[in-house]
């Protein structure tokens, strides 16, 4: 005897009543499609009522599924978007430090050209500047206070020239090389400088102390009129340096004097004037004659 499963449907009118019966639907489904077909084509406008309640239907989950599809994007272009402000902005802090380097750099150009422009400016004073140089270094760790400038005999430089800044005076040049030069500063203990004060007639003598500081001797003793806060220019005497060139203010007041703070210093200078002697003549006139030579 056969399985079940393997039994043909015609020993049961059930199995027969149902086969039937699906044949009999399928047949009414092809007719009704067949006349819905027809109708769509004849008349579009008779469907137009069950499309929209179809539509109606479907409506809801639509809307549930657009809105899910443009939070879905939306969270996707927030991700995307967080990951490339993370890069624009160590791109533009990589542009901001390369801008700040570029405005360090203007700024120490534009001091830079400033002193030049000063010092270029010095000739209007109607001195013409023998050489311009930088000062290429000076003595740190001795008592005494040299410089040593990039310029030399080669450039017209000689011994006893004045050397100034925009501000005033730094020295004067104690001997050259042929591209170089040693410069003996103000606050040298060897350097004596004869000054006035600015605003009168009051001389003295400025004498370095090789620590930074000018002594103030006044050459007429008696009542000291110097206060704090004056300032002092050369007075011409001496014939190295011409009159009118800024040198101290006085910081402090003594019985003789006082001391002053160099204007022009030398460790906050780049570059300097290098000046003809005021008066050759003057120098020439106190300089000892040689043995067995007569005074001139």
């Amino acid at each position: 005897m056969a399985p079940p499963s393997k039994r043909r449907p015609g020993f049961s009118r059930r199995a027969q009543f149902g086969i039937f019966t699906g044949y009999v639907l399928a047949g009414i489904g092809a007719l009704v499609g067949a006349i819905l077909l027809v109708l769509s084509l004849w008349r579009p406008a008779s469907f137009n009522g069950p499309r929209a309640a179809a539509h109606d239907t479907v409506a809801p989950a639509g809307q549930m599924a657009a809105v899910a599809r443009s939070d879905g994007l939306g969270l996707i272009d927030s991700i995307a978007g967080y990951y490339r402000a993370g890069r624009q902005n160590a791109a533009l802090k990589r542009e901001m430090e390369l801008a700040r380097i570029r405005l360090a750099e203007a700024k120490a150009v534009k001091s830079e050209n400033k002193r030049l422009k000063a010092l270029l400016g010095l000739e209007d004073t109607g001195v013409k500047a023998v050489a311009v140089s930088r000062i290429v270094g000076s003595t740190a760790s001795s008592s005494r206070r040299f410089a040593y400038l990039g310029a030399g005999r080669a450039d017209g430089v000689g011994p006893g020239m004045a050397v100034r800044s925009p501000r005033g005076v730094v020295g004067r040049v104690l001997e050259t090389g042929r591209n170089s030069a040693r410069v003996l500063l103000l606050t040298d203990s060897q350097s004596v400088l004869p000054v006035r004060r600015a605003q009168d007639e009051v001389v003295a003598f400025a004498e370095g102390r090789g620590d930074g500081l000018l002594r103030i001797r006044l050459i007429n003793l008696g009542i000291n009129p110097l206060k704090i806060g004056d300032v002092f220019v050369t007075s011409g005497a001496g014939g190295y340096y011409r009159p009118g060139i800024a040198v101290a203010i006085l910081s402090e007041k003594t019985d003789d004097g006082g001391l002053a703070r160099i204007i022009s210093d030398p460790a906050a200078t780049d570059f300097v004037s290098v000046e003809p002697v005021w008066q050759p003549e003057a120098i020439r006139s106190q300089q000892l004659p040689e043995p067995g030579q007569a005074n001139p």
